[in-house]
């Protein structure tokens, strides 16, 4: 059989009610064959137990079942990915799904690209995905907004789907160089120092609605402004010297999105 190209890195803690859903897209992936490193974060419910069933069912699918004990989703993702051996990279979350075609696609697109593309991050879309509204969006995000945005991050990390070398060289998700919310933004900043990060109107997958209400993990718009008015090359300034010690003031480590507010367990 033909080696994995990809490893899907996919941290959950307490979701229950959405990885089997997220699961099952992964499963309908048209490409395999495919690795998935499931990353337990001290989950309290029965999405350990989910997680196990679904990789005992599956085939064409290398899955690791791993555990990291110290709270925070960094410390997971930062787990996940030292896992990762395979050409390819994707961070995935317990609450969004990839369409059939998502992996294939990036390979496809990646395998198209000259090497100083490292990656694509892709975008939301809403649950009509081919409707007139989605595709502008769409099309903005891939051919308007990058352009008059550059070196800013304009997708979640749960849309990362990257050559693994310069991923890892960039130092990945890391709790020591950001425990902050707002990550992936930061990961954005180290890795397009590793080469060019693109997007195509293809790739694309859909979040849960619950992601709507995030106030617990935002910057606020002085700061967003702030972010979208520095050029590529003021953004170490920007995180380090600027946003860092306010965000130390704040307490806002990446421990806040344990807060669910949507599930009364956690």
């Amino acid at each position: 059989m033909q080696a994995p190209r990809w490893t899907v890195v996919l941290p959950y803690f307490n979701e229950e009610n959405w990885l089997p859903a997220t699961l099952e897209s992964l499963t309908a992936q048209n490409l395999r064959p495919f690795r998935v490193v499931l990353v337990d974060n001290g989950s309290t419910d029965s999405t350990p137990q989910r997680a196990r069933e679904w990789a005992d069912r599956q085939q064409g699918i290398e899955v690791s079942l791993v555990t990291e004990t110290t709270p925070g989703q960094v410390h997971a993702l930062e787990r996940g990915i030292r896992e990762v051996s395979t050409e390819f990279i994707a961070i995935a979350d317990a609450d969004t799904l990839y369409p059939p075609a998502y992996l294939e696609t990036a390979t496809r697109l990646l395998d198209a690209a000259p090497k100083s593309t490292i990656g694509f991050i892709a975008h939301d879309t809403g649950p009509n995905p081919d409707s007139l509204a989605e595709r502008t969006g769409r099309f903005l995000y891939t051919h308007i907004i990058p352009r008059l945005l550059p070196g800013q991050a304009h997708g979640g990390g749960y849309a990362h789907l990257f050559r693994t070398a310069p991923y890892k060289a960039s130092g990945g998700y890391s709790a020591r160089l950001w425990p902050y919310v707002l990550k992936d933004h930061e990961l954005v900043n180290r890795l397009r120092k590793q080469g060019r990060i693109t997007y195509s109107q293809e790739l694309w997958m859909q979040p849960s609605p619950r992601r709507e209400d995030r106030k617990g993990v935002r910057w606020t718009l002085p700061e967003r402004i702030l972010y979208h008015a520095t050029l590529p090359f003021q953004k170490d300034w920007f995180f380090y010297d600027f946003l860092r010690p306010r965000f130390i003031a704040r307490g806002q480590k990446d421990i806040v999105l344990r807060q669910q507010n949507w599930n009364p367990k956690t």
